[in-house]
Protein backbone atom coordinates (compact mmCIF):
# COMPACT_ATOMS: atom_id res chain seq x y z
CA UNK A 1 0.00 0.00 0.00
CA UNK A 2 3.07 2.37 0.80
CA UNK A 3 4.44 1.29 -2.72
CA UNK A 4 1.26 2.65 -3.95
CA UNK A 5 0.76 5.58 -1.90
CA UNK A 6 5.04 6.80 -2.82
CA UNK A 7 4.17 6.03 -6.64
CA UNK A 8 1.04 8.24 -6.63
CA UNK A 9 2.96 10.87 -5.14
CA UNK A 10 5.97 10.60 -7.67
CA UNK A 11 3.40 10.55 -10.29
CA UNK A 12 1.65 14.03 -8.52
CA UNK A 13 5.12 14.98 -8.35
CA UNK A 14 5.84 14.45 -12.28
CA UNK A 15 2.99 16.20 -12.98
CA UNK A 16 3.77 18.96 -11.45
CA UNK A 17 7.32 19.56 -12.71
CA UNK A 18 6.36 18.77 -16.31
CA UNK A 19 3.65 21.59 -15.63
CA UNK A 20 5.51 23.94 -14.60
CA UNK A 21 8.60 23.32 -17.63
CA UNK A 22 5.47 23.52 -19.98
CA UNK A 23 4.66 27.27 -18.07
CA UNK A 24 8.02 28.15 -18.45
CA UNK A 25 8.69 26.91 -22.08
CA UNK A 26 5.10 28.77 -22.55
CA UNK A 27 6.45 32.09 -21.20
CA UNK A 28 9.77 31.67 -23.19
CA UNK A 29 8.37 31.22 -26.18
CA UNK A 30 5.45 34.06 -25.78
CA UNK A 31 8.79 36.32 -24.51
CA UNK A 32 10.76 34.93 -28.01
CA UNK A 33 7.25 35.78 -30.21
CA UNK A 34 7.12 38.87 -28.64
CA UNK A 35 10.47 40.06 -29.71
CA UNK A 36 10.41 38.88 -33.22
CA UNK A 37 7.46 40.61 -33.48
CA UNK A 38 8.86 43.42 -32.18
CA UNK A 39 11.92 43.24 -34.46
CA UNK A 40 9.88 42.28 -37.33
CA UNK A 41 7.84 45.76 -36.60
CA UNK A 42 10.85 47.55 -36.35
CA UNK A 43 12.18 46.31 -39.50
CA UNK A 44 8.84 47.33 -41.23
CA UNK A 45 8.94 51.16 -39.58
CA UNK A 46 12.46 51.69 -40.80
CA UNK A 47 12.51 50.49 -44.04
CA UNK A 48 8.84 52.79 -44.33
CA UNK A 49 10.42 55.78 -43.08
CA UNK A 50 13.30 55.64 -45.36
CA UNK A 51 10.85 54.84 -48.13
CA UNK A 52 9.09 58.28 -46.98
CA UNK A 53 12.52 59.53 -47.06
CA UNK A 54 13.48 59.01 -50.95
CA UNK A 55 9.51 60.04 -51.52
CA UNK A 56 10.34 63.34 -50.07
CA UNK A 57 13.33 64.04 -51.86
CA UNK A 58 11.94 62.86 -55.28
CA UNK A 59 8.73 65.25 -54.66
CA UNK A 60 10.69 68.20 -53.80
CA UNK A 61 12.84 67.78 -56.96
CA UNK A 62 9.81 67.49 -59.05
CA UNK A 63 8.51 70.40 -57.50
CA UNK A 64 11.46 72.56 -57.40
CA UNK A 65 11.65 71.92 -61.15
CA UNK A 66 8.08 73.00 -62.03
CA UNK A 67 8.72 75.97 -59.43
CA UNK A 68 11.40 76.52 -61.32
CA UNK A 69 9.71 76.35 -64.78
CA UNK A 70 6.70 78.27 -64.03
CA UNK A 71 9.04 81.12 -62.73
CA UNK A 72 10.84 81.19 -66.19
CA UNK A 73 7.42 81.40 -67.92
CA UNK A 74 6.43 84.34 -65.83
CA UNK A 75 9.24 86.37 -66.47
CA UNK A 76 9.30 85.33 -70.23
CA UNK A 77 5.87 86.56 -70.61
CA UNK A 78 6.39 89.77 -68.44
CA UNK A 79 9.46 90.86 -70.56
CA UNK A 80 7.00 90.25 -73.51
CA UNK A 81 4.65 92.38 -71.66
CA UNK A 82 6.72 95.18 -71.15
CA UNK A 83 8.13 94.87 -74.79
CA UNK A 84 4.52 95.23 -75.98
CA UNK A 85 3.35 98.23 -74.07
CA UNK A 86 7.00 99.88 -74.40
CA UNK A 87 5.80 99.33 -78.75
CA UNK A 88 2.37 100.11 -78.03
CA UNK A 89 1.70 102.60 -75.42
CA UNK A 90 1.40 105.58 -77.62
CA UNK A 91 -1.05 104.03 -79.81
CA UNK A 92 -2.90 102.45 -77.26
CA UNK A 93 -3.72 105.87 -75.05
CA UNK A 94 -4.93 107.51 -78.58
CA UNK A 95 -7.21 104.40 -79.31
CA UNK A 96 -8.84 104.75 -75.81
CA UNK A 97 -8.79 108.71 -76.28
CA UNK A 98 -10.52 108.37 -79.63
CA UNK A 99 -13.23 106.16 -78.40
CA UNK A 100 -13.75 108.08 -75.44
CA UNK A 101 -13.92 111.42 -76.82
CA UNK A 102 -15.44 109.97 -80.45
Amino acid sequence: MQDMIRRIVEADNEAKALEEENLRATEEEKQRIEEEAAAIYKEYMDNAQEEIRKNDEHLQRKYARKLSDATAKQESVLIKLKADYDQNCDKWVDEIVERVIG
